[in-house]
């Protein structure tokens, strides 16, 4: 039976070869972001969320699952997104103070529509062309099953 605390010569390569593409593509991506619309990696992640949202608003705990950031990182990276005019905080009319709402705000609304499409398109040069049709389905399945093997191993713990 194999050592199942190490890793055999081909696991390792493998592994070492997704971590150093998986990095350098996000760094990559990240510096595009930021040299040519002014938005880090973390202010996209959180445009993109609230854009997909219904009326461009989420709560702060949602938005905060949905990212996997902790409190103190979503509210210190919100306030500073805040100043910047990308989005704004206020009370949710439903929950009142106890879980204030994140609204995207017009500017929020215009840099995402600005920073989207040449996003999309240097993840469809890198990414999606480069697998291809038949890689491509196989890689969303391999990261289907290793997000359900994680989710097994360790379930999502509730805030509320």
């Amino acid at each position: 039976m194999a050592d199942r605390s190490r890793l055999d010569p081909d696991e390792l390569a493998a592994w070492r070869t997704f971590v150093d593409m998986h990095h350098r593509l996000e760094r990559h991506l990240a510096r595009r972001l930021q040299r040519d619309f002014g938005l880090s990696d973390s202010d996209y992640e959180i445009l993109v969320n609230l854009s997909e949202a219904p009326g461009g608003r989420m709560r702060a705990y949602e938005l905060g699952r949905a990212t996997l950031w902790e409190k103190s990182r979503l509210s210190h990276h919100l306030s500073r997104m805040e100043k910047r005019g990308l989005v704004s905080r206020e009370a949710d009319p439903d929950a009142g103070s106890r879980y204030p709402s994140v609204a995207l705000t017009p500017a929020g609304r215009t840099a995402i529509e600005s920073a989207s499409p040449a996003n999309a398109a240097r993840v469809r040069e890198l990414f999606i062309d480069v697998l291809g049709p038949k890689r491509l389905a196989m890689f969303r399945k391999a990261s289907d099953d290793i997000l359900a093997a994680i989710e097994g191993n360790h379930p999502a713990q509730s805030d509320e």
